[in-house]
């Protein structure tokens, strides 16, 4: 039987209130260390206060560098990364994952690089796939992934996103997911990743290491990707696929990294925003032509009156054509 003693929780939109319900039904002696991402970004928040007045188990604000300690529930500050390494958690201010900061994938990614077949992954309610490619390297190494029935879910995208991504060895609902948790860390037998969809170790171990060394050389990043045409939505960097599908994902030399779904919103809205922009300049050779307009109607210049209008008409017709393009964009993914 093989026992677990760290759990990892990932979580999003609608993860708050399966916070809530898991943590109340954790016992006291838990044999395990739990480590929470929910995306708060920026934000001051009171989570730690409000999960320790939820249930038996105390949650705190880690220090950057102190020892993991079993019966405690870490959870990941607004703003930082939280990671393991040699048996302790650290804080980071690298570059955000899936446009967030806290992320799910680091934390999955270096507990599994660090605890391997000893480590729980969760994924619970939340949009878009931060979390996919970190159950992923869970498994990888043997690990035990969990994950909120996406049916049960407010936001079922980012278990969605986990279980095309890897599968996972129980799929529950929320007043589930402490029972599942306790049984994970008990040594329930985890059901193996079928060989075509588990994640190429060697790629997850050297992106693993070049994603914990934050600004990465070309080099390194040519051994585990392969060059793209496409750029990062966060820094405009080129971007590398990495060569293991499982799931697809991108990192950029800066260390921003993206999963399918994310680097879609994220495309979805640089080209947005680029359209805005078009209509911006567009609509501002209108006022412009319009001034000119007048300035030629002051002087009785009838010749650059007709022009002006010209100009104007034509930039109108651009202006309705891009108004046309946003209304036909596709819906949000997620």
């Amino acid at each position: 039987m093989r026992e677990r003693d760290i759990v990892v929780i990932g979580a999003s939109r609608g993860g708050f209130q399966g916070l809530k319900v898991l943590v109340s039904e954790l016992p006291a002696d838990l044999p395990a260390a739990v480590f929470v991402v929910l995306h708060i970004g920026r934000h001051a928040s009171m989570l730690p206060d409000l999960l320790t007045s939820w249930g038996p188990l105390v949650a705190r604000y880690p220090t950057h560098g102190e020892k993991v300690e079993r019966g405690t529930i870490f959870v990941a500050p607004p703003d930082r990364h939280l990671v393991l390494s040699q048996g302790r958690v650290w804080l980071s201010e690298g570059a955000r994952e899936n446009f967030a900061r806290p992320a799910a994938d680091p934390l999955f990614r270096s507990a599994a690089l660090e605890y391997g077949a000893r480590v729980v992954g969760v994924v619970m309610s939340g949009d878009l796939d931060d979390g996919a490619a970190g159950l992923a390297n869970i498994r990888a190494q043997h690990g035990f992934a969990i994950v909120q029935h996406p049916d049960d879910c407010e936001a079922p995208s980012m278990p969605r996103a986990a279980l095309g991504s890897c599968g996972a060895d129980l799929l529950c609902v929320e007043g589930e997911l402490s029972r599942c948790i306790q049984a994970a860390v008990h040594g329930m037998s985890s059901d193996e990743a079928a060989e075509g969809a588990r994640m190429n170790k060697q790629v997850f171990e050297k992106e693993a290491r070049l994603a914990a060394s934050g600004l990465s050389d070309i080099e390194t990043l040519d051994e585990v990707g392969d060059r793209s045409a496409l750029t990062c939505p966060d820094c405009g960097g080129a971007l590398w696929r990495i060569k293991d599908d499982h799931p697809l994902r991108y990192r950029c030399h800066t260390g921003h990294a993206y999963t399918g779904l994310s680097l879609e919103e994220g495309i979805a809205s640089r080209s947005e925003a680029a359209v805005w922009s078009a209509m911006r300049a567009v609509h501002e050779r209108v006022i412009y032509a319009k001034e000119r307009q007048r300035w030629a109607e002051r002087a009785g210049n009838e010749d650059q009156i007709e022009v002006e209008q010209a100009r104007i008409d034509e930039a109108e017709r651009v202006v309705e054509l891009l108004r046309d393009a946003m209304r036909a964009a596709p819906s949000p993914v997620g």
